[in-house]
């Protein structure tokens, strides 16, 4: 039987045979001064937790020790706020009970009761929390994993044929086709692209990274330990998206290259219908009982209308479809937008251009984030790799650290009257950010004036910032435009202002089209209703996931389930993704061929998250953004904590549905 203690070696690291295989950690040999090195360079409230479960020793978690997290602002608080004492104390504690274990010759970790881990988890959350537990229970995945479907198709529904579809093999696709692996659901998945991944396949511009801290952008079921950099980059994501498929044993169910055309209703027989078309143009159709769509919303790339932009002579290329061999030395880059795909390029491709001019809307506001590109310091790293569990609870932290995030900083406060922040607490967060962008670009102040949002932060989405973007505008060849872009032209853009400036590559950094869930599939449902002329730009959705007309369709990363800034992506499509078991469970065992969505608590659901968009910067932000769609209504956010959504999930409201 594997252990959790064995030697993993290096050149099989990445042949995952089970998802299990992601917590294995090497034994301890190293000798106490290194030890002490080790530890002297650990997230400390996180070990604290791993080390008592791993020694069953409370005194890790007496009082004093307990760190105070003090609400986030701009910035967190190092080591949770721990005093120097606390934080002394803890090495000293943690290195002594390391030493020990290694002296015993690092017996096998037992797994503590739940009364236990639940003790071990309020010495971070506090005993006030109590709520949080059984979210916080599923995303540490210990002793078992807490989001497996509690049931299987073999002993609930054995005779029933029942076929599910999953669109999309990026982070939500791999989390359902798990999921109803778990379940014994015969299921297939479609990917358009040769490989998992999704976004992280399809985004390989120069500097692409996460902006969520990794450990936190894990699936709770694949827990990593061992990420490389703090966020990290493109390549490394999508390798940890590879493993999880191939540890899962899903790559046999993953119909790559093949693309969903349409997907339509047969009420005669209570199935869909899903016309697909391969690389080579071939079309094919099957039908299914239940659609999960795991297409997500940064997939389909959006160019702006600009008069002109076909005549261009030079290059163009979308930050969402990058060019393998393209080649960027010495030439004038044009690069249009200054959002999140744009604040990575600019810094990655600067050195190498002869001339870059940028054309900026509106700017991003800055977090301050000194340590966004580098690397996790050894000592830690070694810590992850012969810690049993401290991976786990150093994601647990994370999760727990971004459960509320920066939410109560952009809550609109009726009283507040000011020409730009919405509150008394988002005027603070902005200060701290005006402070921040002073220390960048107070040297310059043309720029500062350019880069200084008229808008409250939070309206649109914050970027983390190391000092490389303040470095890059700086350069001689670098110019940052603000005034709007007129035309372009065979050799350029054209501004209003009647500047021509000219280009060998126009970049895109345009985003997408986060505002069209499931386009360009045509989606007919009952009556042949057509989904997209039903939205008509406006899409919305029952807790983001079923839509009233459009029976047995499930969706993940659906309208208003964004979080922006508390928490990752990957936490509501885990709870889409378990909600749509929940009610695969309840067709099995009922017998019924589908359920449809009622239209009084879809009305009611979008009543409360549009209320709730309005109390928040994004939504009382005049300022363009792709939270919002062509209406002006925030149809991308999730305006609450994310234990409000998970309590919406967790279970199935089975009077929520008409069933036929």
């Amino acid at each position: 039987m594997t252990t959790v203690t064995e030697h993993r070696n290096a050149d099989t690291a990445s042949e995952l045979k089970n998802l299990k295989d992601f917590d294995l950690v090497h034994p301890i040999s190293l000798s106490d001064i290194d030890i002490q090195d080790a530890v002297a360079q650990a997230d400390l409230p996180a070990l604290l937790c791993a080390v008592a479960m791993l020694t069953g020793d409370d005194a890790l978690l007496s009082e004093d020790l307990r760190p105070p997290t003090p609400p986030m602002s701009s910035t967190m608080s190092p080591q949770g706020g721990m005093s120097l004492e606390a934080q002394t104390k803890a090495r000293t504690l943690i290195v002594e009970k390391l030493i020990a274990y290694r002296n015993a010759g690092c017996p096998e970790p037992s797994i503590p009761s739940t009364d236990d881990l639940e003790r071990i988890m309020r010495f971070l959350i506090k005993d006030s929390n109590e709520s949080y537990l059984p979210i916080l229970r599923h995303e540490l995945g210990i002793p078992k994993d807490a989001g497996a479907p509690e049931w299987h198709k073999s002993k609930i529904a054995p005779e029933t044929e029942f076929q599910v579809a999953v669109i999309g093999a990026g982070v939500s696709g791999i989390a359902a086709a798990y999921r109803l692996k778990q379940a014994g659901v015969d299921f297939t998945v479609y990917e358009k692209n040769p490989e998992v991944g999704g976004v992280w396949w399809e985004n390989s511009y120069p500097g692409c990274r996460l902006d969520t801290p990794n450990f936190a952008y894990s699936l709770s079921f694949a827990q990593k330990q061992d990420w490389p950099q703090q966020f990290s980059r493109q390549p490394e994501i999508q390798e940890y998206l590879a493993h999880v498929s191939e540890g899962a044993q899903i790559r046999d169910r993953i119909h790559f290259e093949i693309e969903v055309v349409s997907m339509i209703y047969d009420e005669s027989v209570g199935l869909w219908s899903i016309r697909t078309r391969n690389a080579s143009g071939n079309v094919t159709e099957k039908k299914f009982n239940v659609i999960i769509t795991a297409v997500g919303q940064l997939n389909r790339p959006s160019f702006p209308a600009i008069e002109g932009r076909e005549s261009f002579k030079g290059k163009s290329v979308h930050s969402a479809m990058w060019p393998e061999n393209i080649d960027l030395k010495g030439k004038k880059i044009a690069v249009v937008g200054t959002g999140a795909s744009a604040y990575q390029i600019v810094p990655a491709i600067v050195d190498q251009v002869a001339e870059l001019t940028i054309f900026q809307r509106n700017p991003p506001w800055l977090l301050p984030t000194p340590t966004y590109h580098h690397d996790i310091k050894p000592g830690m790293t070694w810590l992850l790799q012969h810690v049993p569990y401290y991976g786990r609870w150093f994601r647990f932290w994370q999760f727990w650290m971004a459960a509320e995030g920066r939410l109560p900083l952009v809550q609109v406060e009726p009283d507040w009257v000011h020409p730009i922040s919405v509150g008394r607490a988002n005027e603070s967060l902005r200060q701290e950010c005006l402070a921040h962008l002073k220390t960048q670009f107070g040297d310059t102040p043309d720029l500062l004036a350019k880069v200084t949002p008229t808008y409250p932060p939070g309206g649109k989405r914050m970027l983390r910032d190391n000092g490389v973007w303040a470095a890059a505008l700086k350069q001689s060849h670098v110019t940052l435009v603000t005034d709007p872009i007129k035309s372009i032209s065979e050799t350029g853009i054209n501004t209003l202002d009647g500047a021509l400036h000219s280009a060998d590559v126009i970049i895109f950094a345009t985003g997408f089209k986060t505002s069209d869930y499931l386009y360009p599939m045509e989606v007919l449902g009952r009556d042949q209703k057509d989904l997209h002329e039903w939205w008509n730009g406006d899409c919305r959705a029952y807790i983001g996931i079923t839509i009233p007309g459009f029976p047995n369709l499930f969706m993940t990363g659906g309208p208003n389930t964004g979080v922006v800034v508390n928490g990752s992506a990957i936490f509501s499509a885990e709870c889409a993704v378990e909600y749509a078991m929940r009610a695969i469970g309840h067709l099995l065992k009922t017998k019924h061929a589908a359920m449809d969505c009622k239209v009084e608590p879809f009305i009611k659901y979008n009543e409360v998250v549009d209320a709730g968009n309005l109390m928040k910067a994004w939504g009382a932000a005049k300022t363009t953004s792709w939270y919002k769609n062509s209406a002006g209504r925030a149809s991308q956010t999730w305006p609450f904590t994310l234990l409000e959504y998970w309590n919406l999930t967790a279970s199935l409201n089975v009077d929520d549905y008409e069933y036929l």
